[in-house]
């Protein structure tokens, strides 16, 4: 099968349908052209640099260099978490729980994907290992906003509640647990409905781009499905670690809420 190469031109006249959208957007007044031309700017700058480091990557096929960029991308997750929640943790809890939750989950099964499951050679090579990785951390790290942002959020809002069944005598695993409860739902939810959805409603991401480089659809589709799984994996566990870490956080010693632990809310 033959792989359309595309040129710079090409790409040129979608940016042109970028910027021609931006266009519309600012003569209805919705506030949104700015916006959307810096993030098309953005894409473009951030996928060339990458573009630029994974060939650097592909060439040396180091171990230590496969851990920085695996690092970086780790540590820009972590933080992409706590911008993402409305009142996060103080004292670096917020950064230190998700990364530590991301690392423990996204790390653990792409590294189990890579030596038991796909086995290149090495198992860390970088064609198989950074972009399993990418995609790994890119969903866990959404489940795990989601799943922080609607716990201290909820927290906060029943927090009477909350004291009240304190005060009854329950623990506080008890007095939290239905709030634990819907932040792992919020967090798992989009990674379900992106399986169930899958096939059916769209075509995934890796799959459409695996075909569109030339690989046979069979091949796509077992890639896809074993991606699905691996993502689900490192997104629930994740997530649960998250859950678990930060409603403890909440609490103190003598089970005491402690809600001066979360920050104000961002404007």
């Amino acid at each position: 099968m033959d792989v359309i190469q595309l040129a710079w031109w090409q790409l040129a006249l979608a940016a042109l349908m970028v910027v021609a959208l931006a266009g519309c957007t600012a003569a209805m007044r919705l506030g949104m052209s700015r916006s959307l031309l810096i993030a098309a700017a953005r894409t473009v700058i951030q996928l060339a640099l990458v573009g630029l480091v994974l060939e650097a990557l592909f060439a040396a096929e180091r171990l230590v260099w496969v851990t920085l960029m695996a690092l970086g991308m780790l540590l820009i997750a972590g933080r992409e978490v706590m911008a993402r929640q409305k009142r996060r943790l103080l004292g670096g809890w917020a950064f230190g729980i998700g990364t530590v939750a991301m690392f423990l989950s996204s790390f653990t099964v792409t590294v189990l994907t890579l030596t038991v499951i796909i086995g290149p050679e090495p198992w860390y090579r970088p064609q198989y290992a950074i972009p399993l990785l990418g995609m790994m951390l890119g969903n866990t790290m959404t489940g795990v906003a989601l799943a922080l942002d609607r716990l201290t959020d909820t927290a906060w809002r029943q927090r009477a509640v909350i004291e009240n069944r304190l005060m009854l005598g329950q623990r506080w695993q008890e007095a939290v647990g239905d709030i634990r409860r819907e932040a792992m739902r919020s967090g798992l939810m989009p990674m379900i409905n992106a399986m169930a959805a899958a096939g059916v409603v769209s075509l995934p991401g890796m799959m459409t781009g695996q075909i569109l480089a030339g690989s046979p659809p069979a091949l796509a589709v077992k890639y896809q499905i074993l991606v699905m799984f691996t993502i689900t994996l490192g997104t629930g566990f994740g997530t649960l670690a998250a859950v678990a870490v930060g409603s403890r956080r909440l609490f103190d010693g003598r089970q005491r809420l402690r809600l001066d632990r979360l920050s104000a809310p961002k404007a």
